[in-house]
């Protein structure tokens, strides 16, 4: 599948992209080549490929203690606040 002009046109609007007429073309071609590619990867056959629970099978990996390091300061930052009540900040409404 190759993209159109129309098509990067049309992608560039919805993205709120402005490119230039003489831009347009490199775009074409640049993202028609990366469809491609995808296209080539999902063409590949993956059914004899195990999928990888974890990336570093047979290895662990070192991972800091899981411990409070910081006291709790929850009453500290609600002072701050606008408005706060019961330990929730209060917003203004934005939804009717």
């Amino acid at each position: 599948m190759s993209l159109t002009r129309t098509d990067v046109e049309n992608i560039a609007r919805l993205a709120r992209l402005e490119i230039t007429a003489s831009e347009l073309e490199g775009y074409v071609g640049t993202l028609s080549r990366i469809i491609k590619f995808v296209e080539q990867l999902n063409a590949a056959d993956t059914s004899a490929v195990e999928p990888m629970a974890h990336p570093l099978s047979g290895q662990t990996q070192r991972l800091r203690a899981d411990q409070v390091t910081e006291r709790d300061q929850h009453e500290l930052y609600q002072k701050n606040a606008p408005g706060a009540e019961a330990g929730l900040y209060l917003v203004p409404k934005v939804i009717e």
